[in-house]
């Protein structure tokens, strides 16, 4: 119900905004179909990759690797392949809510997310060349600490 009104609430919005002016609500319009189309290619990469993934791996292997029996070896696990993957925000939650239907537990995803959210291997020569060596890295191995950090934290509050 409760998206009803959202959705409601936004087609209300639009309706005022046209109203107000009509070229400026077209604009946006164009604007933000340019930028669907410049992230839906990525978007269908990683669906596809988790799609596949999930096709793969049955739920009670994701569960041993990164359920909540896997304990810290499975959080470990968890941040060594968020800190390696290049997924966007808009990707990395959603499929963290697909890994935890399929049987992988809070912290470990809680260090998943934090460490692909501010952990960036694959970015790091772009970063080397606007931060230095020494605080890219530092920056970097400090998030992937504090991934750890959320997962104990999601620990404690969780159980």
């Amino acid at each position: 119900m409760q998206q009803f009104f959202l959705y409601l609430l936004t087609l209300l919005l639009l309706i005022l905004s046209y109203w107000k002016s009509p070229a400026k609500t077209r604009l946006a319009f164009q604007k933000a179909w340019r930028a669907f189309e410049n992230i839906l290619p990525q978007f269908f990469g990683v669906i596809l990759l988790v799609g596949v993934m999930m096709a793969v791996m049955n739920p009670q292997t994701i569960g041993k690797l990164l359920g909540d029996q896997s304990g810290w070896l499975g959080v470990v696990l968890a941040a060594i392949v968020g800190a390696i993957t290049l997924i966007p925000g808009f990707v990395a939650f959603p499929t963290a809510a697909l890994l935890l239907e399929a049987g992988a537990g809070l912290m470990q995803i809680g260090a998943f997310v934090s460490s692909l959210m501010m952990v960036g291997i694959i970015t790091i020569p772009v970063e080397v060349t606007y931060f230095g060596r020494k605080s890219t890295l530092l920056r970097n191995l400090l998030a992937f600490l504090f991934s750890f950090v959320v997962a104990l934290v999601i620990g404690k509050v969780v159980s």
